[in-house]
């Protein structure tokens, strides 16, 4: 699978970028690309990405078998984090979870759909039969009009998701039947 990588890719609005893997050496820049999101972006995310810490033990800690983690260039610095999670054992070990987090100036224009994409073809090679997704309804309706263009099946559930100020959110789980 990293054979693959790097790989460049054209954006709808001509823009090129560089696909490739995290490396540990993709911290410092990473870490920038948390912090420079907007903070009604980062409020969202599942983990504390504001916390150096928390990207530095990602670096330290890589297990592309486990998670595989895909960045975005364009030029030195990075437009999008992606990541296909995956289980080792139990009745989830062939299901794939995808999360990720664009620039705001880069969406729209396909890299959501290209880094998707990039994981279906990772998934099917690693003999996963599902690809998940939990997105927040109200707040993420592009990216879930993203998936399911791709194939994705919808399933809202309402209240399922709370924000960091206790607002209940419906919630949207995508699943991809590979």
């Amino acid at each position: 699978m990293l054979n693959h990588y790097p790989q460049e890719a054209s954006l709808r609005d001509g823009r090129r970028v560089m696909i490739r893997p995290f490396t540990e050496n993709d911290t410092d820049a990473l870490h920038e690309f948390f912090v420079g999101l907007p903070e009604a972006t980062r409020r969202f995310a599942w983990d504390r990405i504001e916390d150096r810490g928390l990207v530095e033990s990602w670096g330290m800690n890589l297990d592309y078998a486990r998670v595989f983690p895909l960045l975005a260039f364009d030029g030195t610095k990075i437009v999008a984090d992606a990541t296909l999670h995956r289980r080792e054992g139990g009745p989830l070990r062939r299901v794939g979870r995808v999360k990720w987090l664009i620039d705001p100036e880069y969406r729209a224009l396909g890299l959501g759909t290209l880094l998707v994409n990039h994981f279906i073809d990772t998934a099917r090679a690693n003999g996963l039969r599902h690809l998940t997704c939990f997105l927040i309804t109200d707040l993420e309706a592009d990216a879930i009009e993203t998936l399911t263009g791709l194939g994705f099946e919808a399933y809202t559930i309402p209240g399922y998701g709370t924000d960091p100020d206790g607002a209940q959110h419906d919630m949207t789980k995508l699943v991809l039947e590979l």
